[in-house]
């Protein structure tokens, strides 16, 4: 038996996590790397495997290693790669093409389009994820960072969602005279309101993305507006509202209506609620996932009213392709340049793979913990 690696591994069938050993992956074509994991993010959707709400084992395999917010190294290449070499930082996309010939997306290098569902993704659907100490990958999944973004590099992947969706925002917003009348004087989007639902990971990397672009940006949460969190949010320069004090029945008349919604929160009530607050011509993105539950009551007669009369747009968006991955990598860097102590303070702590039951069936509170592979050989 060759070299093992540890990883950690859901089998959905024993209903077990476990941290296993798993076979050393070498280079099998010219184009493929090689590379070390130096850390991966504990996400939401990691937790909900563990639960056994979804994720599924690559065909002939009882386990499925976790995992998909990654910081890896490159350590060796095939002959083939021309765009990485080894000592370099980069960070994998998730999102695998389908194999179907009539899924145009897929086909055009653009799988977060998927049309078939057949898709795999790393850590969640028929392909082992980055929850281990080494990695193969091809080459064109493949997207550099900088080593100076090597502390905050794992924010990559959570920070491709709000970039998608801003993408597809503009692309949307294209209809309209969008600019500001004052915009020369005071920067693009100036005029514009943002409302963020959620002040986890993604909630604050969007908010973060909105301020950077101009957009007057208001994070609204549970959590009170003494917490760290409400911190963060103040100091990359949004305000913070806390649904404790100000719920959001109120906000349409004290701050909105906003131009943009942009949902990190995963409740569906939430979100089909803030949508008295959505001004006219404007975009509600919806990035959460809830879980099928009982339905809530929504009140769709007004919400279906206000889309049409008030030409508004409801958007959902899921995983990001290469150009998300591209402007997330950009969009740390300003952050890191603007906000370097709000943009740290995201990552509340780095932890050794032997943690894993804590992190992923615990409650190891903070914003984004990270397991960390540094110093494993």
């Amino acid at each position: 038996m060759g070299k093992t690696l540890k990883a950690i591994a859901v089998r959905p069938a024993q209903r077990t996590v476990e941290l296993i050993e798993h076979p050393d992956p070498t280079i099998e074509t010219a184009t493929q790397a090689r590379l070390r994991v130096l850390e991966v993010g504990v996400c939401g959707t990691d937790r909900e495997i563990c639960n056994f709400d979804y994720g599924t084992p690559p065909p002939g395999s009882d386990h499925l290693v976790i995992g998909h917010e990654s910081l890896t190294e490159v350590v060796e290449v095939g002959p083939g790669v021309t765009s990485v070499q080894p000592g370099e930082l980069v960070v994998p996309t998730v999102r695998r093409p389908c194999p179907h010939a009539h899924c145009w997306p897929c086909r055009s290098g653009r799988p977060d389009f998927c049309r078939t569902g057949d898709i795999r993704e790393r850590g969640i659907k028929e392909a082992h994820g980055y929850m281990t100490e080494y990695v193969v990958e091809e080459e064109q999944y493949l997207n550099p960072v900088p080593r100076d973004l090597r502390e905050v590099a794992a924010l990559v992947e959570p920070l491709t969602i709000a970039e998608k969706s801003l993408l597809e925002l503009f692309d949307l917003q294209e209809r309209l005279p969008w600019a500001c009348p004052h915009a020369e004087a005071e920067g693009p989007g100036h005029c514009h309101k943002a409302l963020v639902l959620g002040a986890g990971p993604v909630g604050l990397l969007g908010a973060m993305a909105l301020v950077v672009r101009g957009f007057e940006t208001f994070v609204f949460s549970r959590d009170p507006g003494t917490s760290p969190k409400a911190g963060i949010a103040r100091g990359f320069g949004a305000k913070y509202v806390s649904a404790a004090t100000d719920p959001l029945e109120t906000l349409r008349g004290t701050i909105g209506p906003f131009d943009v919604i942009y949902e990190a929160a995963g409740s569906s009530r939430l979100a089909f609620d803030s949508l008295s607050t959505l001004g006219p011509n404007g975009v509600a993105i919806l990035t959460g996932v809830p879980g099928l539950h009982a339905g809530s009551q929504v009140d769709t007669d007004r919400v279906m009213r206000n889309l049409v009369l008030l030409n508004q747009i409801v958007l959902g968006t899921v995983n990001a392709g290469r150009d998300g991955f591209g402007a997330a990598i950009a969009d740390l860097a300003e952050f890191k340049r603007r906000w370097p102590a709000a943009l740290s303070g995201l990552i509340s702590g780095r932890h050794p793979i032997e943690s894993f039951r804590e992190l992923l069936l615990g409650q190891p509170g903070g914003i984004k913990n990270l397991i960390s592979f540094e110093g494993r050989k």
